[in-house]
C-alpha cells in the first residue's frame, strides 16, 4: 500500500521532514503547515521552492490539508465574510495543488451539532433542527469549484465537526451528489469520539468508492470527561482494529495513500520522537502485502 506521513508531524522544516521520510522509506508527503504558514498562504516563490524540494527527494504529494471550513457554524451562510474567506483560501490551495501535483485537497466541515436526526420523540425534543440542511450549502460551492478546477476534495472525519464519522461523511457526499469530486478522508481515531467502530462499521460505510485518503494514529477517548489522549500505536482503542482494517484495505485493493499522523509525544512535546517511536509499527501494520 501507499504509505506516507503528514510532514509537519515530524517538523515544519520541510527539508528536515523529507530527510526523515527518506530514512524511514516513506514515499508520500502530505502537506499541512510548511514553515510558519498553512498551505494556501505561501507565496508563488515559496511554492516553487516546496515543489523543488519534493522533487529532489522523489516525494509525490498525497494531499494538501488546510482546515477549510473549520470553525464555521450553522449561523454562517454561503457568501458571508467568514465563508468567503474559506472559499478564497480553498482557491489558493487548489492553485498550489496544481503546481505540486497533489491529487487531493482536504476540506473540513462546520462545527458539530450533536443530534442531527431522531425518532420516538427525539425528533421533536432533541434534534438540532435544520443543522444538517444548513451544512450542505456551505460545502456545495467547494464541490462546484472542484469540478471546475479538475481536482478532488477529501472531507475529513474530524473532531467537533458536522462530519465526524464515516456515516456522516458518506451522507454528505450523497446529499450533495458529489461522489465524482468529493471523497472521505477517514481518520478512524477521530471517529472514536462519536463511538463509530473503525472496523468493520466505519470501513463498510466507505469501501464502495467513497474512500479517498486515510490518517492513522491511536487514541483513547473519554467522552463523559471530555478528554482525549493520543496513545502510542497499538496502545489505544484502535489496537484490535488496525490489523483487520489493513487486511481489508489490501483485499479490496485500496489505491489511496495512508498517512501516518504524528501527533503523539512521549511526554516532552517532541513529536519527532513520537514519530520515531511509532513509525515502525505503522509500517508493519500497513505493509504492501
Amino acid at each position: 500500500m501507499k504509505l506516507g506521513v503528514i510532514c509537519d508531524g515530524i517538523s515544519r522544516d520541510l527539508g528536515h521532514a523529507l530527510n526523515v521520510m527518506d530514512a524511514f522509506d516513506l514515499t508520500y508527503a502530505e502537506l499541512q503547515f510548511v514553515g510558519d504558514k498553512e498551505v494556501g498562504d505561501h507565496t508563488p516563490p515559496e511554492i516553487r521552492d516546496i515543489h523543488q524540494m519534493l522533487q529532489d527527494h522523489g516525494k509525490p504529494v498525497s494531499c494538501l490539508s488546510r482546515h477549510v471550513f473549520a470553525g464555521l457554524t450553522t449561523a454562517n451562510s454561503p457568501g458571508d465574510d467568514a465563508h468567503t474567506k474559506h472559499m478564497d483560501a480553498l482557491k489558493r490551495v487548489i492553485e498550489m495543488a496544481h503546481i505540486v501535483q497533489s491529487p487531493l485537497v482536504r476540506i473540513m466541515t462546520n462545527k458539530k451539532e450533536q443530534i442531527l436526526w431522531g425518532h420516538g420523540g427525539a425528533e421533536k425534543w432533541n434534534v438540532a433542527h435544520g443543522a444538517w440542511d444548513k451544512t450542505l450549502p456551505l460545502i456545495a460551492p467547494a464541490v462546484d469549484l472542484a469540478r471546475a478546477e479538475g481536482i478532488t476534495l477529501a472531507v475529513e472525519t474530524g473532531n467537533g465537526t458536522m462530519v465526524n464519522s464515516n456515516y456522516t461523511a458518506r451522507k454528505l457526499i450523497d446529499d450533495l451528489n458529489a461522489k465524482d469530486v468529493l471523497k472521505v478522508l477517514w481518520d478512524p481515531a477521530n471517529n472514536c469520539w462519536c463511538h463509530e467502530r473503525a472496523f468493520p462499521d466505519g470501513y463498510d460505510a466507505v469501501k464502495d468508492g467513497y474512500l479517498g485518503h486515510i490518517h492513522i494514529k491511536d487514541v483513547l477517548v473519554d467522552t463523559p470527561r471530555a478528554t482525549l489522549t493520543v496513545k502510542p500505536m497499538g496502545e489505544g482503542q484502535l489496537a484490535d482494529q488496525f490489523a483487520p482494517m489493513a487486511a481489508a484495505l489490501r483485499k479490496d485493493n485500496y489505491d489511496g495513500v495512508i498517512s501516518f499522523e504524528s501527533v503523539y509525544h512521549p511526554g516532552n512535546d517532541d513529536y519527532e520522537a513520537g514519530f520515531r517511536q511509532n513509525i515502525g509499527y505503522f509500517k508493519e501494520l500497513f505493509h504492501a502485502s
